[in-house]
């Protein structure tokens, strides 16, 4: 047999490789501007457009390439990070593999400007595919231009696979917040379709997370600070009473590199025992400084995954330290056993000498029970078939003083107990007997061939769903104005986001006055909604699109449906009325698809008769 093992071309290789180090437009920007920082610049420039399919450009002003390191940079395993193997457990640089420029090379068209400080003139090359187009000497700041254009113009199939610029958006924004996080000595500016989003000046940590996530964030910051001879805590965690039902502000860094850890997170909502709701996730922004030796960072291509050398350890510090600074500012309730001054004795009543036992005045001929001049008829009860002459022949006759309490209870035995049959019977009148609400989570109803069983909030799911999405998509949406306009604050990315759908938001029903970075101005709502429920409805279609919920066939019409329909939805723990409970039902089998929530999750289940009888002729 001929030999079939070959070594494979370098083009094919990179796009290898670039399929693990670039998954979307957000891996370009972290790689682009890491880089950036190892170069040791201090301010960095992001440039977008359309999500970074179109563009992606960072420019920084560190120390530039020569026209040799330039050339070089875009090979495999080109890098001015490491040297040997052993450097691999004691790095100080954001990057170390080399394969990042080569990677990107591979399937985008590169644009490369850099010129070192003491150079008079700059490098430009050019690269599509990883062939280089062009270089040539230019004329050119200090520092690097990296501009990445046309991504993934060479693999369609991952292009198609991309997500809306909305999700993609949110993708670049939450990297850029990580090293903008964990780098507050560095200026950052964001600019996507020439839209300013984030203008971050140098400033310390507390400036940093504010100016990143509003200034309401301010309020809600607890200090934390602690040193050990294994491990340095610094930063904030937020107070327990802004803790959210969502992830999202919860930040891990470890010698200035963003990582997650489920471990670590544990250790902190941990601290926070008997402080939050169930169900609830606090926010925090935590900096770990370990000797470099005893992590790993060489574990995932994304090397946000470390391993330590001591999990345990860390994780007990970490606990202590947060519950320490929750306790030490007064967020934690404590147990205080010093003398209260406010229970001390006044001082003008310290001098005095014993005390007088007040006097107790008595009347002994009070009696609760005694006559007046009014007399009253004694009360009688009468038995009428009317409930209202029942009632009036009670309150006339009641004209007689008993006396004692004794009387108030005369003539009770003329009063016929109700039978348990007129019981049943007047149940059976007033309810349909059709509909049963079970733990209030379930409905039951009776159907000719036995019963269906109906969980009440992923109907309700699929009810609103298939409303919204026919008010938005066929009818004209309806929208109330609101007398006085609502003024929502949001982080920077959160107001990005919500102007990039604005206009599926109007379609929706919603009106807008204003936008600034940090708030956005409503002045009409969907008439389906209240004044009170905007801004969680809001957050729940925020969060519903960070975790890409919509498919990327779809458009934001039908993640607004499907966010409107799961907050407005009944819960479970819901009391129905018997009304509601009809209502329910029948509008569940009036949608098109009743079997399935908007989630994919079965709305209810029958039962046959057939196979009720085998149950219990088992």
């Amino acid at each position: 047999m001929s030999d079939i093992i070959q070594l494979l071309p370098d083009h094919v290789a990179n796009q290898i490789a670039a399929g693990e180090v670039v998954q979307r437009p957000a891996s370009v920007v972290k790689e682009l501007i890491e880089n950036s920082i190892d170069a040791g610049a201090t301010s960095i420039t992001l440039l977008l457009k359309d999500a970074g399919k179109t563009l992606i450009q960072v420019i920084d002003d560190g120390k530039g390439m020569s026209p040799t390191d330039a050339r070089l940079s875009f090979e495999r395993h080109a890098t001015s990070k490491i040297k040997e193997a052993q450097d691999l457990f004691n790095l100080n640089t954001k990057g170390f593999r080399g394969e990042a420029l080569a990677s990107i090379a591979a399937i985008a068209h590169v644009e490369l400007k850099t010129k070192q400080e003491d150079d008079e003139l700059g490098t430009q090359i050019k690269i599509e595919g990883s062939e280089i187009a062009s270089q040539e000497v230019i004329s050119t700041a200090k520092g690097t231009s990296i501009a990445v254009k046309n991504l993934f113009f060479n693999i369609p199939a991952r292009r198609n696979f991309l997500k809306s610029d909305a999700i993609e958006t949110r993708h670049i924004i939450d990297e850029f917040q990580r090293v903008a996080l964990a780098h507050p000595s560095i200026s950052f500016l964001l600019h996507h379709n020439n839209n300013e989003v984030y203008h971050l000046k140098k400033s310390n940590l507390r400036k940093r997370i504010v100016a990143i996530f509003g200034t309401k964030m301010n309020e809600k910051l607890v200090p934390i600070n602690e040193q050990t001879d294994i491990i340095t805590v610094n930063g904030f965690v937020a107070k327990p009473e802004f803790a959210k039902k969502k992830r999202g502000e919860q930040f891990f860094f470890v010698n200035n590199r963003f990582i997650k850890s489920s471990y670590l997170n544990h250790a902190v909502v941990n601290a926070f025992e008997g402080l939050l709701e169930s169900g609830s996730h606090p926010s925090y922004f935590l900096y770990l400084e370990v000797p470099p030796n005893t992590i790993d960072i060489n574990i995932h291509p994304t090397k946000t995954e470390i391993k330590f050398d001591n999990e345990k350890a860390l994780y007990a510090i970490l606990r202590a330290t947060v519950k320490h600074s929750l306790g030490q500012y007064n967020v934690a309730p404590v147990l205080d056993f010093d003398r209260d001054a406010t229970l001390d004795t006044p001082y003008d009543y310290s001098k005095k000498s014993g005390s007088s036992i007040p006097p107790i005045t008595v009347d002994p001929t009070f009696n609760p029970f005694k006559t007046e001049t009014t007399n009253y008829d004694e009360p009688t009860i009468t038995n009428s078939s009317s409930k209202n002459t029942s009632t009036h022949s009670y309150q006339s006759n009641f004209k007689k003083d008993t006396g004692s309490w004794e009387a108030l209870y005369t003539n009770i035995d003329t009063v016929e107990p109700i039978q348990q049959e007129q019981l049943f019977e007047s149940q059976q009148e007033n309810e349909t007997g059709k509909t049963f609400q079970i733990q209030k989570k379930y409905l039951l109803s009776s159907i000719k061939s036995g019963v269906v069983l109906i969980h009440q909030s992923l109907a309700h799911q699929r009810v609103l769903y298939e409303e919204f999405l026919e008010n938005i998509t066929v009818k004209e949406a309806s929208s109330q104005q609101l007398l006085f306009p609502v003024n929502i604050s949001f982080s920077s990315s959160d107001i990005e986001m919500i102007y990039s759908i604005k206009s599926d938001l109007e379609s929706a029903g919603f009106m807008f006055d204003e936008f600034t970075k940090e708030s956005v101005v409503i002045a009409g709502i969907p008439t389906s909604i209240t004044e009170s429920q905007i801004t969680f409805i809001l957050e729940q279609l925020l969060d519903d699109i960070k975790l890409e919920v919509p498919d990327t066939s779809f458009s934001h019409f039908d993640i607004m449906a499907k966010s409107f329909a799961k907050s407005l939805a009944i819960k479970t723990g819901t009391s129905l009325s018997l009304k509601e409970q009809e209502n329910l039902v029948n509008n569940l089998f009036s949608c098109k698809e009743p079997n399935i929530s908007p989630f994919g999750k079965s709305t209810f289940k029958t039962l046959a008769l057939s196979e009720i009888d085998t149950i219990f002729n088992k």
